[in-house]
């Protein structure tokens, strides 16, 4: 099967129309909507929303999410990240430890990496035949797809950073004592394979696309909060949403 997305072919950076101090203040306009919204999609209690945010390290899915959501109600947007899967979770099936986050209704979830890093990291190392990377395409699709019968928007988001912008924020991890916590030696390794990464991206693009993806380029923070904004906003302003009706019959005493 030939591909038909190609990362490659892709720009990592903003168009150079579009002005960066303009867009930083619309950027905090579509927070504010955003915001509104998912406070009343939480008043209803019928709807829930699943972002997830899939890149390669320095992507800056972290900056996304604190941006997007800024103006979020915190009893109603919740963040996970998946990494490494502890003893427990390689017990059960990959999507278990997966699964139990999904959005209760009314809740806007964030998945910082997701179900996809265990098509990603096994494939990188060569470490899953080709029959169980079928199946998890398979069981990936499957899940995504009942999440949406449930009411469930799921929004796929991919931030392409080209590798000259990833090592530059790699390396800046290591001079910037503010960003010392999140400096993972691995990452370089990873960093070195971008090539490769990109060839896993394109197979999963191609073959888990029961909800299409969104490449977002992400050398550009400002650019890309503005893109995943507008997508989230789309996202919820598609769901009608309205306010709960007062309750006949209730009473209260003062």
């Amino acid at each position: 099967m030939s591909k038909t997305t190609s990362l490659k072919e892709i720009d990592t950076t903003a168009p150079k129309s579009l002005n960066k101090k303009e867009t930083k203040k619309e950027n905090i306009k579509l927070a504010e909507k955003i915001g509104k919204l998912q406070y009343q999609m939480a008043a209803q209690g019928k709807y829930s929303m699943l972002v997830i945010l899939q890149g390669m390290d320095a992507s800056g899915k972290d900056g996304a999410t604190r941006h997007v959501f800024s103006m979020c109600n915190p009893s109603g947007c919740e963040v996970e990240s998946f990494k490494v899967p502890t003893s427990e979770e390689l017990s059960h099936d990959f999507l278990w430890r997966v699964h139990k986050y999904a959005p209760a209704k009314g809740m806007i979830q964030v998945f910082n990496r997701s179900h996809y890093e265990d098509i990603i990291i096994p494939v990188l190392n060569k470490t899953i035949s080709k029959k169980t990377l079928k199946r998890r395409y398979d069981h990936v699709n499957d899940f995504e797809e009942l999440l949406a019968d449930n009411d469930t928007t799921v929004i796929k988001i991919y931030l392409h950073v080209s590798p000259e912008q990833q090592r530059e924020r790699l390396q800046e991890r290591m001079t910037n004592p503010e960003k010392h916590w999140k400096h993972n030696p691995d990452d370089w390794n990873k960093a070195d394979r971008y090539d490769d990464m990109v060839d896993i991206y394109d197979d999963i693009f191609d073959q888990c696309d029961t909800v299409p993806w969104n490449i977002i380029p992400a050398d550009n923070n400002w650019y890309k909060v503005n893109q995943i904004s507008k997508i989230v906003l789309k996202a919820l302003e598609d769901m009608k949403l309205d306010w709960p009706k007062l309750e006949e019959g209730r009473v209260n005493v003062l």
